[in-house]
C-alpha cells in the first residue's frame, strides 16, 4: 500500500516474481469512470472505491481458496479501505510503501502514460491514514533501488522464495 507514485506496482511485480507468487495491480480492477475521473484531475470518492474494493476483495478470497500466495499493489489509503481487503483475513500481510512528497512528484512527473497526474499527488497524501501499529504492516522507505525495497520485504515478512 502508499500513495500513487510510491512504486507499488514496481516493487509488488518484483516481489512477486521473487517469490513465484501471483501478482494483481488493484488499479486494473477500477471501472473505466473510475479512471476516466482520475485521468481528468478529479479525485476518487469513497463511493467511487466501494465497487473497486470489493472486487479486489473477492480477489483475494478466490485466491486464497484456490491456496495461491500472491501479491497485490494497491494504494489503501484508509483504514476503512484496508478492513475491505484484509479484515479478518490473518494471512493477508499489509507492506506499506512510505516516501516522501518531493520524491514521489519526482518520480511521477517522470512516469509515461499513467493516468494518475501529479496534481492528485496532494489529495493522495491528504487521505493517507498511515496504518497504526494494531494492523502490523511492513513499512518500508521507498528512497533505496526497487531489489533493495524488495529485499527488506522479503527479509522483514520472514518468507523464503520459491526455488525456479
Amino acid at each position: 500500500m502508499g500513495v500513487s507514485g510510491s512504486g507499488k506496482t514496481t516493487i509488488a511485480a518484483r516481489l512477486a516474481e521473487r517469490l513465484g507468487w501471483t501478482f494483481a495491480e488493484a488499479d486494473r480492477f477500477h471501472s473505466p469512470a473510475n479512471v476516466g475521473k482520475m485521468r481528468s484531475g478529479t479525485p476518487l470518492t469513497d463511493e467511487d472505491r466501494a465497487p473497486w474494493l470489493a472486487a479486489l476483495a473477492a480477489w483475494i478470497d478466490q485466491a486464497r481458496a484456490a491456496g495461491e500466495n500472491a501479491v497485490v499493489a494497491c494504494s489503501a489509503l484508509k483504514r476503512r479501505y484496508r478492513d475491505v481487503l484484509i479484515g479478518a483475513r490473518r494471512d493477508v500481510q499489509l507492506v506499506y510503501l512510505k516516501g516522501n512528497h518531493g520524491l514521489i512528484a519526482q518520480r511521477m512527473a517522470a512516469r509515461p502514460h499513467h493516468y494518475m497526474p501529479v496534481s492528485l499527488l496532494a489529495s493522495q497524501f491528504e487521505a493517507l491514514e498511515e496504518p497504526g501499529p494494531d494492523e502490523h504492516p511492513v513499512v518500508v522507505g521507498i528512497e533505496p533501488a526497487p531489489e533493495i525495497v524488495v529485499e527488506r520485504i522479503v527479509a522483514a515478512v520472514g518468507i523464503a522464495p520459491a526455488r525456479l
